[in-house]
């Protein structure tokens, strides 16, 4: 894969994250907190089998895999996809969408922080020149929501769940690199969606049962909603992502989340009408910038990506 493919791959998925919480306000008249995450991820599930069957058929080396990867799918799964989907979602309803904007700008150094402890990764010199332009785009982009930030107490719990979650969503995102050493990408996120089936099913049928009773009477928006969390949230986003960090490292892919406020600033000026100012058009260059640094110009530098 080349390093322009894996650029295009983070740039492709970022896109598609920076749709994720308008498409959780789309649902969220009719769809609870639990159903919004368990209905598009189980659909996805099932969209991802015939490809992980398809993979099966060529596999050349099917004893790499061992009995008690099971256990640290489901490890995964807990301290990591559930915090990410479900603890997020939660904490964004219980805060405000500027505070969770702001808290998702630690994603890249808490996912880097983590590659550094569980993979020995390390910040290089040219990582840091991207991290800074990266951070100063992104807080140009942000300059709005600065001026409105509010860590009151009434919001203090919905922020510490934002945080929680994309954190867990770090560990998931730096793990993912251990066990695609057995695993191809379509099949480590299978498996991890298979254990997240298992694990929200029982919570989703006590919990928001009656969302079923309401699916024949999903509005327009509900279901543009849904189809867009199953498509592209869920199931092409993730693809694309794992393939890129099959090929980079963690805290090269990491810095390149920046995108999703790179992204932000002008869906939420053609959707919901917000202004675009300068300082977020400048900021979003920066951003731009700083991910096609760290993708290309270090790879070009050190031969990282293996070839397809």
């Amino acid at each position: 894969m080349s390093s322009m493919r894996s650029w295009f791959f983070l740039f492709s998925c970022n896109l598609m994250w920076a749709l994720q919480f308008t498409c959780i306000k789309l649902v969220q008249d009719q769809v609870g907190t639990l159903f919004t995450v368990w209905g598009p991820m189980t659909l996805a599930t099932l969209m991802l089998y015939p490809m992980v069957r398809r993979e099966k058929r060529s596999d050349t080396e099917p004893n790499r895999r061992r009995a008690k990867d099971i256990f640290f799918y489901f490890l995964m799964a807990t301290v990591g996809v559930f915090p990410a989907q479900v603890w997020t979602t939660w904490g964004t309803r219980m805060s405000t969408a500027s505070n969770a904007a702001l808290i998702a700008l630690t994603a890249p150094i808490t996912m880097a922080t983590l590659a550094a402890i569980i993979l020995g990764e390390r910040m290089t010199s040219l990582r840091w020149i991207s991290f800074g332009f990266a951070l100063v785009g992104v807080t140009l982009c942000s300059v709005s929501d600065l001026r409105h930030m509010d860590f009151a107490r009434g919001y203090s719990t919905g922020n510490l769940l934002v945080f929680l979650g994309l954190t867990g969503s770090g560990f998931y995102n730096t793990y993912s690199k251990k066990m695609m050493e057995r695993y191809t990408p379509m099949e480590m996120l299978f498996y991890t969606y298979l254990a997240m089936f298992f694990i929200m099913t029982p919570l989703v049928l006590i919990k928001e049962r009656d969302v079923f009773a309401r699916i024949p009477h999903f509005t327009a928006h509900t279901w543009a909603g849904m189809v867009l969390l199953i498509f592209f949230h869920n199931f092409l986003s993730m693809v694309l992502w794992l393939k890129a960090l099959k090929k980079l490292d963690a805290i090269q892919a990491a810095l390149s989340n920046y995108l999703i406020t790179f992204f932000g600033v002008p869906i939420a000026a053609i959707w919901l009408g917000e202004r675009l100012t300068w300082a977020g058009v400048v900021g979003g260059i920066l951003v731009l910038g700083s991910t096609l640094l760290i993708t290309q110009l270090e790879t070009r530098r050190t031969g990282k990506l293996a070839p397809t």
